[in-house]
């Protein structure tokens, strides 16, 4: 159950990091999610540097350490994507 809902959250998180993101991201779906699961993970590890731990309800500071995690890593992996595949797609 824990992967699926990496998943879900992964998901969740790099279709809210596409929308906040200005311009268009020419990164798929699926890599989106893949995104997205990173900024989550990279998020937590960040809050719980940050001595952000787990509480009862719902834990905002620690839901924005990922979503901004996941808007930088959905930006330059948009940037990395297009500058290796996205280059193919638009000249053929």
């Amino acid at each position: 159950m824990g992967w699926l809902w990496a998943i879900i959250v992964g998901f969740v998180l790099g279709l809210i990091a596409k929308a906040i993101l200005p311009g268009k991201q020419h990164s798929p779906l699926w890599l989106t999610t893949i995104f997205g699961m990173l900024g989550a993970i990279v998020g937590n590890a960040i809050a719980r540097a940050a001595g952000v731990e787990e509480t009862s309800g719902i834990d905002w500071s620690r839901h924005l350490f990922q979503l901004i995690a996941a808007i930088i890593i959905v930006a330059l992996g948009d940037m990395l994507y297009m500058a290796t595949l996205g280059k193919r797609k638009t000249h053929a």
